[in-house]
């Protein structure tokens, strides 16, 4: 298990923001953090099953959660309310539904379940037998953590 099974997630959700909110986004230097508890990010997991399994956790920070779906609707939004995590949860839906057909030409078939908006006490604990890698993404309207908890048995 390497690395390279985080590759096609951290490009599907550059290409995601590029194709549905016209944002140019790029992988920050640095990783992000795949274990802090940060009570200021929307936490968005989909489950991924097949030859990988586990999940995909999308951390949007609050302020690029609200930009990013004021660009998808072109309504204002000041808080978190069930139409702007649904919104999320479908961003995320598409980017890891992308990330996917990616791994599928590589020989992986996986599938993924419907995304799941996360409080910071529900994000589930490292077990011994999870891969974890993550990544930053980076865009005009803000950054998103992606990390990648895959089962290694």
């Amino acid at each position: 298990m390497n690395k390279d099974l985080l590759t096609p997630f951290a490009n599907a959700t550059c290409e995601t923001l590029k194709l549905l909110l016209d944002v140019d986004a790029r992988t920050g230097a640095s990783e992000a953090d795949g274990g802090s508890e940060d009570k200021s990010r929307i936490n968005v997991a989909i489950g991924i099953t097949g030859d990988v399994s586990g999940e995909a956790l999308y951390r949007f920070p609050v302020d690029t959660t609200l930009e990013i779906v004021k660009t998808m609707s072109g309504m204002e939004f000041t808080e978190i309310d069930e139409f702007v995590t649904s919104a999320l949860g479908e961003i995320a839906n598409i980017i890891s539904g992308n990330a996917l057909t990616d791994l599928s030409g590589r020989n992986i078939t996986c599938d993924i379940l419907p995304p799941k908006i996360l409080d910071c006490g529900e994000l589930s604990s490292e077990a011994e037998n999870t891969y974890i890698c993550s990544a930053k993404i980076d865009s005009s309207i803000g950054e998103v953590d992606v990390i990648l908890r895959v089962k290694t048995d």
